[in-house]
């Protein structure tokens, strides 16, 4: 049957599967059930193959198209049913439900969200071409490259693209008569779900550009894996398993699980609808001045913020977020955070006071707010049960000073619900930086707590609507679409160098939405206009997260600033149906220039860095016109275009611009 751009195989004699391929779409490993050809892979399970079609239905809910694939493991009883959605024909989003059928209790102990192999390319299909028959090996498995993205914190979003064979080497396996044993593995342990490593990765053929794009959209534990069958390449993305992250799942009989989703797109523009189809509908674009990075970095007092305040509102900003320390009477916060009461000493006349001048400039005022941690000196640790907090063998889990909730309890949501009610109906908060800056590892019952907190955050915004919700994790390292279909913003990182943040940001729309990509643009009074101006392009590309001490800069700098933010206004009026590119390719973290653009039907807008040891000119392989527009108060530079690119030529060490391109 065809779906979308998917061929499916569902007769009755074999598992459903692509057409082409042997590769079954479902996965399963259970305690007595493993696989039927040892490897330690998500491919040839016993169950898996077992399994046959029972029921296809289509379904519609909205904007979304789906597809129900319901299969029976005869031996166990086990029912399987996959769920596809799609709002567009070139993407995706997949799950999988395993209900215990059968007359006795089974033990799950991995299953996939979506495995398929990968088909060749239709034009080849029965052209006579040589195949894996003729030859012994895949030669579309020769022309694939795997791109991969790494991640740490202050070193986000550093992309890797590479042959597939370099990974997953060519074993002759059709003269073996066995499919192969190893795979290429990618996995993420603990609740930092993009801290090692990102949960988004593509198949990329060199010679026709087609592409498989996935995300594994879990604010937890995950793993994708790329091996190879004797029918060609295959993929396979799940949430937690018992080899990687300890996970298990009982099932009594009549008992159901359900898998976390993915998604999977042909290509970065397909992928990129997509997500704004889970976010759902489009939100404003405001301007955020955040006070701490490389500003008041956790020491707020109202002596500060107000010129601060003042200064932001005069440069254009429209949320003023108070970040950490606004709760703190002492010098150590950091292990005492739990009760979430502004301080008395910081605000002699109350935070009130502080948050009305920021509403009298006409902006949102915000605070930041870690709430699944209670520091091991809070006198919240005593005053919640030790079933409210996660444990490993009945023992509180510590992790850098401070205890992790868990939000299965009743007595720890009710703690976060009473803390975000107050400050919102009793203080007027409009804006939550929600950050999070621990990772307990995969505890016991991560899963279920990782779907709690999920719940919690849909039920706050039923509650506060208006609310705008910012995810942070010591920057990106949780910035998955479990959180991202549920939050409006991300920030990209924590990186206080300027000269260091631009490949985090030119980087960050292949993984996070151009639109709640917020990277931080911290101009400072100690820096040239060049570099204030590099400093601004950084976060004009996304959502525009301002900082810097404005207060104390001259006039001529602040104009600067400003000119960025009304640069900014031009460039949000398309954010949220822009499609990222990158003339110069994924950037690298050494690149000397880097470049990012932005495509929305006719308009363009393209940032181009260029940093210390770089060539003084680069190609862009881009015709039309550059108009620049931002810093315009700054030397142009000097461009010669041709028919089917622009060079650009620019001298300072750290120098950046913003161009609009007009078509030819």
């Amino acid at each position: 049957m065809e779906w979308g751009n998917l061929v499916i195989d569902v007769s009755g004699d074999g598992p459903a599967r692509l057409h082409g391929s042997g590769q079954p779409l479902v996965e399963i490993l259970a305690a007595g059930e493993g696989r039927d050809h040892v490897s330690r892979r998500f491919s040839e399970t016993a169950i898996g193959r077992r399994l046959r079609v029972t029921g296809v239905a289509e379904t519609r809910d909205g904007i979304w198209r789906g597809l129900r694939l319901d299969q029976h493991d005869e031996r166990t009883g086990i029912a399987v049913r996959l769920d596809l959605r799609s709002s567009g024909p070139a993407a995706f989003q997949a799950r999988t439900t395993v209900t215990n059928g059968g007359p006795d209790p089974i033990l799950l102990l991995g299953v996939t969200s979506f495995a398929a192999g990968l088909p060749r390319p239709a034009a080849e299909r029965g052209s006579g071409l040589p195949g894996p028959a003729a030859t012994g090996n895949d030669p579309h498995a020769d022309r694939l490259d795997l791109l991969t993205g790494d991640s740490e914190w202050l070193g986000e979003g550093r992309w890797t693209r590479r042959p597939l064979r370099t990974v997953v080497p060519d074993l002759n396996l059709r003269m073996h008569g066995q499919d192969g044993r190893g795979c290429y593995t990618v996995t993420s342990a603990g609740t930092w779900s993009t801290g090692t490593h990102l949960p988004t990765g593509a198949l990329l053929d060199r010679v026709t550009g087609d592409g498989w794009y996935w995300q594994v959209e879990h604010n937890g534990p995950w793993r994708f894996e790329i091996g190879e069958r004797r029918d060609g390449v295959y993929l396979a993305l799940l949430g937690p398993t018992d080899m990687d992250h300890q996970w298990q799942q009982p099932l009594a009989p009549g008992e159901s699980f359900t898998s976390v989703p993915v998604s999977l797109a042909e290509s970065v523009a397909a992928l990129t609808a997509h997500r704004r189809a889970l976010v759902g509908a489009p939100t404003e674009h405001p301007v955020i001045f955040n006070d701490y990075m490389n500003t008041l970095m956790g020491d707020p007092t109202t002596a500060k913020l107000r010129p601060l305040i003042d200064a932001a509102a005069a440069a254009g900003a429209e949320v003023f977020c108070i970040d950490a320390g606004w709760y703190d009477n002492d010098a150590d916060w950091w292990d005492s955070v739990g009760e979430w009461q502004p301080s008395s000493t910081r605000f002699p006349d109350g935070l009130g006071e502080v948050l009305d001048r920021i509403r009298g400039h006409g902006m949102i005022p915000g605070l930041w707010l870690e709430p699944e941690v209670i520091g091991v000196r809070s006198p919240m640790a005593d005053k919640l049960p030790d079933a409210a907090f996660l444990r490993r063998g009945g023992v509180r889990t510590v992790e850098h000073g401070r205890y992790h909730l868990d939000l299965r309890h009743p007595a720890a949501v009710g703690h976060l619900d009473e803390v975000v009610d107050r400050l919102v109906e009793e203080l007027g908060v409009g804006y939550l930086k929600l950050d999070y800056n621990i990772d307990p590892g995969p505890v016991p019952g991560l899963l279920d707590h990782n779907r709690a907190h999920l719940a919690w955050l849909d039920r706050l915004r039923a509650r506060h609507p208006a609310l705008i919700l910012e995810n942070c994790a010591s920057g990106a390292m949780r910035a998955d679409y479990a959180l991202l279909s549920r939050m409006h913003l991300q920030s990209t990182s924590d990186q206080q160098d300027f000269r260091l943040y631009p490949p985090i940001a030119v980087a960050a729309p292949l993984s996070i939405l151009p639109e709640q990509a917020a990277s931080w643009a911290y101009p400072q009074p100690g820096m040239s206009d060049e570099e204030i101006a590099y400093a601004m392009c950084t976060g004009l590309l996304g959502r525009l997260y301002l900082s810097g001490r404005l207060d104390v800069m001259r006039p001529g700098q602040r104009e600067l600033v400003r000119d960025g933010v009304l640069a900014y206004h031009g460039i949000r009026e398309i954010l949220g149906a822009a499609t990222p590119f990158w003339p110069l390719g994924l950037p690298r973290w050494d690149d000397g220039w880097l470049a990012l653009g932005l495509r929305a039907g006719d308009t363009t807008f393209l940032g181009v860095w260029r940093r210390p040891g770089a060539a003084e000119k680069i190609t862009i392989p881009l015709p039309g016109e550059f108009e620049t527009v931002y810093p315009r108060r700054l030397p142009e530079w000097s461009r010669m275009q041709s028919s089917h690119a622009t060079t650009l030529t620019a001298s300072a060490p750290y120098t950046a611009r913003i161009f609009q391109i007009h078509q030819p």
